[in-house]
This record gives C-alpha cells, sequence and structure tokens, in this order.
C-alpha cells in the first residue's frame, strides 16, 4: 500500500505537510514530475496542484527526464547537486556523479512535493468547519 508524506507550498512562501495513505495517496501514484492533480483527490476541496519534485526512501532526489527508478549521472550545478565540499575549491564547470531517482511517482517515493496552482475555498492546514465546532 502506498504511503507518502506531502509537502504543499503556496504563493506567500508556506509550506503545509500532510501525510497520504490509502485511497488519497493511489491519486498520485505513477504520476510523473510537471503533472496536474486535483486536489479532490488529495482531501483539499477546490485546489489544484502541480506535482514539483520529491525524494525516495533513501532521501535520493526526483529528477525529470530519468525514467528508472534509481541511476547514477553526471551533474553540475542543478538537482541533486549539493557542491558542498569543504576540501575543495569551487571550479567553473566542475561535474560530479550523483545518484538520483526518476520522475515518476512510485512505491520507492516517499515525499512528493506541490504547488498551488488554483486555491480552493477553505485555506490549507485548517480543519473543516464542521469539524471544529464538534
Amino acid at each position: 500500500m502506498a504511503e507518502f508524506k506531502v509537502v504543499i507550498g503556496t504563493k506567500d512562501g508556506k509550506s503545509h505537510q500532510k501525510e497520504l495513505k490509502g485511497a488519497e495517496a493511489e491519486a498520485l501514484h505513477n504520476k510523473n514530475l510537471g503533472d496536474k492533480v486535483s486536489g479532490d483527490l488529495l482531501g483539499f476541496a477546490g485546489y489544484e496542484f502541480l506535482i514539483t519534485g520529491g525524494s525516495d526512501n533513501c532521501g535520493f532526489p526526483m529528477r525529470k527526464g530519468i525514467q528508472k527508478p534509481r541511476h547514477k549521472i553526471m551533474i553540475g550545478k542543478s538537482v541533486g547537486y549539493s557542491g558542498k565540499d569543504r576540501n575543495k575549491k569551487k571550479q567553473k564547470g566542475l561535474l560530479q556523479r550523483r545518484t538520483v531517482c526518476g520522475e515518476r511517482i512510485t512505491n520507492f517515493i516517499r515525499q512528493v512535493n506541490l504547488k498551488v496552482l488554483t486555491p480552493g475555498a477553505q485555506p490549507l492546514g485548517e480543519e473543516p468547519q464542521e469539524k471544529a465546532k464538534e
């Protein structure tokens, strides 16, 4: 069964987290980076999200254009490259071999980053009014 931690970024710079399990998590399964997802499937009525990134269970970042679940590639400054090595000075054009995972959301993915495209009526991070009254 799929289980994801979803991090939702808003235009005001804030982020919200939610654990998805069961049917909500299955809505993200086999989606790719750059796909749009309806918030109704994830429990956010009226919202529309864009999948912007994520990481697998070992912490390797997702990268667009990679089809394999996990792959080693030579990259410069971009997704998956930290460039933080205290013993070496920064060089122009330096490439390093880094492990990244593919762009498709599979069972190995644990965190999915989303960006709000269309906000819903209920603000993120607040419980619905019916539950708040109880």
